[in-house]
């Protein structure tokens, strides 16, 4: 990949680098049609294909279920990649890493504070903060990947701020009669492919919303700024980058004009080191390449180890990384808030007790939720399981006939059922609050549990029962009844449930385990 002495503008790169933001944009493309097509009746593998590319993750989920996920080997792909290339994955494949590029706030803010390299160690810090904790079984700390981050951020904020703001506008503009017949076929086009076909609520979404606006602002104290200090998919990579074979090197008719340090969006070209860089903070993206005006700026096979930089981990690092993922997690489990919360309910078919060690956080299980009952856990799963799936029933419920967020998983930690495997797991135990359900207490008409109840067998049966109205008058009421032996507490009742507030029908996760859930028992006849 030498080229000749070009004059800028006119050089060998200007195709390389071209190319390079075409395939950015193509990649970030598939990345959100894959994310749309998430949410399908029927979401196959190839809508997570993303998610399994990430060696992080996949390394991750080994490190903490001692057990390679078959779908998760796809990871060996950028693996194989960054042996060859560097860090390319950032430069040309990695979706966060194109928004970052597509908005560069650093030239507002050009002048004032920028971070030292020394801040470089941060993802390291990160990174191997990571793979120790998952090595004891924790996988908190994977809300920093950089893919996983980005789908919670979609499917968890920014999707259902959208879908909000075009009901909105629909809602204002359908007033207008000559506008309701357009109005109409552009909701058509929208839902249910890339919108929810009914109105959905999620939790938090502003906080996931601004994680993501949070990440991309620091964008105004240094281009890539993430991709530098933070994200330890780049530290990961980035040490294997050390090896890469294809790497940058400066030829001897360099003048020191420091066009390339300039165009750099990594700032790893040093002017004191002879314009060298760092490998493992190059992402290829050949900038330097297309604004050298003397060719003298090269990729080219290397066959040798990087030396290591001040700021790449050290044996201290290392150490005290360890020590404190030690402290860390003997601390979260010294207290399991689960035991104290009766409705962390987990998605259908999960090992309530290795779920923690399974979930990679990512959220595609929430994208793929028809009726958005699946929501992060915030405090009340504790530190260890913050930001794992739980079910609200009050949000919504977990469709009989869906299995989506099992096909969807990229680590199988919600397991790929067949739907009828996937009808046969319980949930939960749902009981009736007799102080609150209106035919129990206020001997009023109410039978929505039983109408709702999705199963071929109903699981709440009616009794009738007399009750004295304030008149004096006697009436037979239908009182409903939980045959537990038939129930698998899909949250269809609580869901619908008409009283005020906290329903009068509830799921409980209660003498499941860790909001755990295990195979139906008998069936009556």
């Amino acid at each position: 990949m030498a080229p000749d002495s070009r004059k800028r503008h006119g050089g060998f790169s200007r195709p390389w680098t071209s190319l390079r933001k075409l395939i950015q944009a193509l990649a970030l493309l598939a990345f959100l049609v894959l994310f749309v097509l998430a949410r399908g009746e029927t979401p196959g593998s190839t809508t997570n294909v993303f998610l399994r590319l990430d060696p992080l993750l996949a390394l991750v989920n080994l490190l903490a279920t001692r057990a390679l996920v078959a779908g998760t080997a796809v990871a060996l792909i950028t693996v194989a990649l960054t042996f060859l290339t560097g860090r390319s994955w950032c430069g040309w494949l990695c979706p966060l890493g194109t928004v970052l590029d597509w908005l560069p706030l650093h030239r507002w803010t050009k002048g004032r504070w920028t971070p030292g390299d020394r801040w470089r160690g941060i993802k390291y810090a990160v990174l191997l903060l990571t793979l120790f904790t998952a090595l004891l079984g924790g996988l908190t700390l994977l809300i920093f990947d950089p893919l996983t981050l980005l789908t919670r951020g979609l499917a968890v904020g920014v999707w259902p701020a959208l879908d909000k703001l075009v009901t909105a506008a629909e809602t204002a503009l359908y007033r207008l009669p000559a506008l309701r017949a357009p109005v109409l076929e552009v909701d058509t086009l929208l839902r249910p492919l890339i919108l929810p076909p009914v109105p959905v609520t999620t939790r938090a979404s502003a906080l996931f919303t601004g994680v993501l606006i949070a990440v991309v602002l620091l964008n105004l104290f240094a281009e890539r700024f993430w991709c530098r200090y933070l994200c330890p998919l780049g530290a990961l990579l980035g040490l294997t980058s050390k090896v890469a074979v294809l790497r940058r090197r400066i030829e001897p008719g360099c003048v020191g004009c420091v066009q390339c340090t300039d165009a750099c969006p990594m700032g790893t070209i040093d002017p004191t080191e002879d314009y060298a860089s760092d490998p493992a903070e190059c992402t290829m993206c050949l900038e330097c390449l297309d604004d050298c005006p003397l060719g003298a700026t090269t990729f080219t096979p290397v066959l040798s180890v990087d030396p290591m930089r001040a700021y790449d981990p050290g044996r201290r690092q290392v150490l005290v990384t360890l020590g404190a993922a030690l402290g860390g997690m003997a601390l979260i489990r010294t207290v399991d808030p689960e035991l104290e919360h009766p409705y962390n309910l987990r998605p259908p078919g999960v090992d309530a007790e290795e779920f923690y060690s399974q979930c990679v956080r990512c959220g595609q299980c929430m994208r793929a939720c028809p009726t958005a009952a699946l929501q992060p856990a915030l405090t009340e799963a504790g530190i260890e399981g913050f930001w794992t799936p739980v079910l609200i029933l009050r949000l919504g419920y977990c469709d009989y006939g869906c299995n989506a967020c099992g096909q969807s998983c990229p680590v199988e930690a919600i397991p790929p059922l067949p739907l009828e495997r996937k009808q046969e797991q319980v949930i939960g135990r749902v009981e009736i609050d007799q102080d609150r359900c209106l035919p129990w207490i206020e001997e009023q008409e109410c039978i929505v549990c039983e109408e709702v109840c999705p199963l071929p067998e109903k699981a709440i049966e009616l009794e009738l029962a007399e009750a004295r109205l304030p008149t004096g008058e006697t009436i037979v009421l239908q009182r409903p009844v939980v045959i537990h032996d038939l129930c698998i507490g899909c949250g269809m009742c609580e869901y619908k449930c008409p009283v005020v507030g906290e329903a009068a029908i509830r799921v409980y996760s209660h003498g499941l385990g860790r909001g755990g859930q295990h195979g139906r028992g008998r069936r009556h006849g």
